[in-house]
């Protein structure tokens, strides 16, 4: 039954985005050229704007973006923001004080995400015990890329998130 709730809580996640996208693609349809108001849709470009939200509600929070930024396929971008935004939200909830670093860094042939806090930490086990489904989701987006994705508290204390997403030749086109 456990399994089973959160597997409806992730489709319930995943059909409630997917609405939203198609109702703000209706949105364009349906306006007139000069009236079109497009909702940005998140993505890497909006990290600083959601670390100084962060920063805001109480964690400290510094932003590294390493190699060379390139158009991202919006699917790939509004996924890595969400990695970063869910890891952020589990620090700020999970780590007590603490001090978070968020680290994208474009390679060659992946986008790589790092999000660790030095907070008090919580295990994968209890984070889901909680009852949201942020890890659970964060696996599922990662997982649609084939990437790779490591969670759970770090050796020197907090928590960290690993996610590495391919970019296949193709997919570095905008």
């Amino acid at each position: 039954p456990e399994l089973a709730r959160e597997a409806l809580g992730s489709i319930e996640t995943a059909g409630r985005q997917a609405l939203g996208d198609i109702e703000r693609m209706l949105g364009i349809l349906r306006a007139p050229d000069e009236a079109v108001q497009v909702d940005v849709q998140p993505g890497l470009g909006q990290l600083e704007t959601l670390c100084a939200q962060v920063r805001e509600a109480g964690l400290p929070v510094d932003l590294a973006v390493e190699g060379e930024t390139r158009p991202l396929p919006s699917s790939l971008d509004l996924t890595a923001y969400r990695i970063v935004q869910e890891a952020l939200t589990n620090s700020l909830k999970h780590a007590g004080k603490a001090r978070a670093t968020v680290t994208v860094r474009y390679e060659d042939d992946a986008l790589a995400i790092e999000v660790f806090d030095d907070g008090r930490g919580v295990t994968p086990a209890v984070a889901s015990a909680s009852g949201g489904r942020g890890l659970l989701g964060m696996r599922e987006r990662v997982a649609t890329f084939r990437g790779e994705l490591e969670a759970g508290p770090r050796a020197e204390g907090g928590f960290g998130v690993r996610a590495r997403l391919p970019m296949a030749g193709d997919a570095r086109q905008a």
